[in-house]
């Protein structure tokens, strides 16, 4: 077994107890917070709406799913984080959890500038694979050429929210992500619709957006971290942190290689189809926020339980997230349901695009009811750094989806693009969730 932990500094149990208040007290700031990432997203694709030119929004889609692959695939820096963070505030190690965190921001600064010395064969490459061509092609290189620049910024960012979310500072991070997309918004309108800049003012807006906040963030752990903890990453720290991150980064490439494969279909299915259905993905995202918020408590808690190797604490994490999430995401897909049409009509370029958008709006409404299960796994895993089997478990559920896909879209359209993306997010909730009692069994008896 592959699943990685920071080790306590005694034997003993560190007991302490899960309750309904103590995970909101995550989940819900949390919520709060991955609720401005989408709509960042939402705010683009209506501003960009506004300039009524489909191609910009096919666009800033296409180069989106070159920037999601890109920065979903370093994702592994925020999950391994809290993991590793968490775990150490279960053991009680505050010196672990400074190295790790050490570790993981040299990592961030490395990649981020391999990334901007490789940026211009990436955007070629990203756009030759997605098929983009004509107008489409134009409007997203504009996009991806200024925003690649956001990188270093972005996987920086990717730690200091990991840290502090393994930290259980739910409040910190809602204030940073806050500032992050709200500063993101705000700019998009301004440089957009005030000065005219197009496309290239929503990718600058991300640019700095990320930049402030990376700063604020840096500040924040110069000012919750001692001095005196501070030592470089040793081989065993550094080997864990790879190893992890590795597994994280296959798993995470192989979620956003199932969403990016919907939206690449999308669009082979004609421009009006990849309008429509990037409109409905943004309620996916919407959705995902709330869904990411229990993953978040599920995350930390998790990972606190095995540093603290107190099996009691576990199971009640379990018990208390499935309960809330299956809440929230009753929640969220009846408000999509009910306002669904009215948010496609403000957001729509065509009356077309409105139509095809409304006919599909069940097919969103629904996934967070079907995937709430699979990103409470992603946290538990996530949390107890099971790295190895979350890899396995998300390869499994990528091939199944692929299988069914092929089956039904060509029977079925768009309608068959989407029931295989609602089977992609099942599988995954069923296998993760199988897996689950032994991995936490072999974790707990070796602890």
């Amino acid at each position: 077994m592959s699943q990685m932990r920071v080790e306590a500094p005694e034997e003993a149990a560190r007991a302490f107890d899960v309750t309904h208040a103590g995970v909101l007290r995550i989940a819900v700031p949390m919520m709060i917070a991955y609720l401005s990432t989408p709509l960042v997203s939402l705010v683009a694709t209506g501003v960009i709406g506004q300039l009524r030119d489909e191609a910009l929004i096919g666009g800033v889609a296409l180069a989106a799913v070159i920037f999601d692959v890109i920065f979903v695939s370093f994702n592994f820096l925020r999950g391994a984080t809290t993991g590793f963070t968490a775990q150490a505030v279960g053991a009680g190690d505050r010196r672990a959890e400074q190295r790790m965190l050490l570790g993981g921001l040299v990592i961030a600064l490395v990649s981020g500038l391999l990334l901007l010395l490789l940026h211009v064969p990436i955007g070629k490459a990203g756009l030759f694979i997605l098929g983009a061509n004509g107008p489409v092609a134009d409007a997203a290189s504009i996009y991806f050429g200024w925003r690649v620049w956001s990188a270093p910024f972005v996987l920086i960012n990717f730690v200091i929210f990991g840290w502090v979310i393994g930290r259980g500072e739910a409040v910190a991070a809602l204030i940073l992500q806050t500032v992050l997309n709200g500063l993101n918004i705000l700019l998009s309108f301004w440089w957009v619709l005030g000065l005219g800049w197009g496309i290239a003012g929503v990718a600058i807006a991300g640019l700095v957006a990320e930049a402030v906040t990376a700063f604020l963030g840096l500040f924040l752990i110069l000012r919750r971290t001692e001095k005196s903890l501070w030592e470089i990453p040793d081989v065993k720290s550094l080997r864990l942190l790879f190893s992890v991150n590795s597994d994280m980064m296959i798993r995470s490439l192989s979620l956003l290689i199932g969403l990016s494969f919907f939206t690449r279909q999308s669009g082979m299915l004609g421009i009006d189809i990849l309008a429509a259905n990037t409109i409905l993905l943004r309620f996916y995202f919407f959705g995902v926020a709330f869904l990411d918020g229990i993953a978040t408590a599920a995350e930390q808690l998790a990972g606190r339980a095995v540093g603290a190797r107190y099996r009691p604490a576990f199971d009640r994490m379990i018990t208390l997230t499935t309960l809330w999430g299956f809440i929230f995401a009753a929640l969220v897909s009846a408000a999509f349901l009910v306002s669904g049409s009215w948010v496609i009509s403000m957001t729509s370029p065509t009356d077309d695009i409105t139509a095809l958008a409304t006919t599909f709006l069940p097919y969103a409404a629904i996934l967070p009811l079907i995937g709430v299960v699979a990103f409470q796994m992603d946290g538990i895993y996530i949390g107890a750094t099971w790295s190895r089997q979350m890899r396995n478990l998300m390869l499994i559920s990528l091939a199944i989806y692929f299988a069914a896909w092929s089956v039904l879209q060509p029977a079925f359209g768009n309608h068959g693009l989407w029931i295989a993306l609602i089977l992609f997010q099942s599988i995954r909730s069923i296998v993760f969730r199988w897996m689950l009692p032994r991995l936490a069994a072999k974790t707990f008896k070796e602890a």
